[in-house]
């Protein structure tokens, strides 16, 4: 044999000797001792152990199907706030839960439709057809292929002139709620299982869009950026959402709100979360989304954070996020 390779080497010592037992004791109970007193004086090993509690409560959690379909509008009036992004992986984590999903892509941009990885070029029927010229949802819907139970309506450009489209259109702001209606006695039919969640991803506006979406659901999801303008524009949705309630859709309530890009090294981010709490106390989730470069980079693979990294600390926010709504 070489030397200084395997048994030969005059160092080694046999894995099954009593001293190398005691050696490896010493050294787990060591590294025990140091992991201890890391936790209590290291800012990144307390993040690492909390995290990992969090990981532990989620395990094998059964999250209950709801009574009937739940549809969600993800709304805020204000842009960069984390519509998209929450309406995606929020519906990406229940679907992976076993329950059935769709997400309906209203945003003229097609950015949610992007992060499940669905086409919505020019020539691709959309949600656009949906609305204006009357094609079936069923028709439109797109599976998937990175989730086995989500499906997507997706969006195409075309929406962008469906505001001044739908203007002149028999009953315009019923129209998505009808589809899908129609959409929901169409799978009965066929036999396939109901729909436990629908999320309706908007625009940064209140047009005819937005109104649509408004009108077709029960409950409103609003992602709050935790910045000092995300309450100015929090107060002009409510009395947009208010507006709604008593004109078009009198079942719409805010049933949920998200608190994201969460950067708890500053105080402001601690100050609006604590303001946003205080008013809403039954609305907003305890999950928070932290800042996270994972969560940014995951619609450049056309994923979303569920699947680009599922161990990464966002992933794990909006797991929280999903389990909460879905036990609410």
């Amino acid at each position: 044999m070489a030397p200084g390779r395997g048994g030969n080497h005059p160092k080694a010592v046999s894995s099954s000797s009593p001293s190398n037992a005691v050696s490896r004791e010493t050294t787990s109970a060591g590294r025990s001792n140091v992991i201890d007193a890391i936790d209590d004086s290291s800012p990144i090993a307390r993040e690492l152990a909390h995290e990992t509690k969090r990981r532990e409560r989620l395990m094998g959690r059964q999250l209950p199907r709801p009574e009937e379909t739940r549809i969600f509008t993800v709304s805020n009036q204000k842009g960069g706030v984390g519509k998209t992004t929450t309406t995606v992986n929020i519906a990406a984590a229940l679907a992976a839960a076993g329950l059935n999903v769709m997400v309906i892509d209203i945003d003229p941009q097609g950015n949610a439709s992007t992060a499940l990885g669905i086409e919505h070029h020019a020539d691709v029927d959309s949600i656009y057809d949906v609305l204006i010229n009357d094609v079936p949802l069923a028709d439109v819907v797109a599976p998937c292929p990175d989730i086995g139970k989500l499906i997507c309506a997706p969006a195409t450009i075309h929406l962008a002139g469906a505001e001044i489209e739908l203007v002149s259109l028999v009953a315009r702001e019923q129209r998505l709620r009808r589809a899908i209606d129609v959409y929901a006695k169409t799978r009965e039919k066929n036999g396939e299982e109901r729909l436990d969640y629908v999320f309706i991803d908007c625009p940064p506006s209140l047009g005819l869009l937005t109104v649509n979406a408004f009108c077709a659901a029960s409950e409103v999801l609003i992602p709050i950026q935790c910045e000092y303008y995300a309450l100015e524009g929090l107060s002009q949705l409510l009395k947009n959402i208010e507006m709604i309630q008593k004109h078009l859709n009198a079942d719409l309530v805010v049933s949920t709100i998200l608190l994201t890009m969460y950067d708890g090294r500053t105080n402001l981010a601690a100050q609006v979360a604590a303001e946003v709490r205080q008013h809403f106390p039954d609305q907003v989730l305890s999950a928070v989304v932290p800042r996270s470069v994972r969560i940014s980079e995951a619609p450049s693979y056309q994923q979303t954070v569920m699947t680009y990294d599922p161990s990464s600390s966002g992933a794990l926010s909006y797991l929280e996020a999903a389990a909460e709504i879905a036990e609410r």
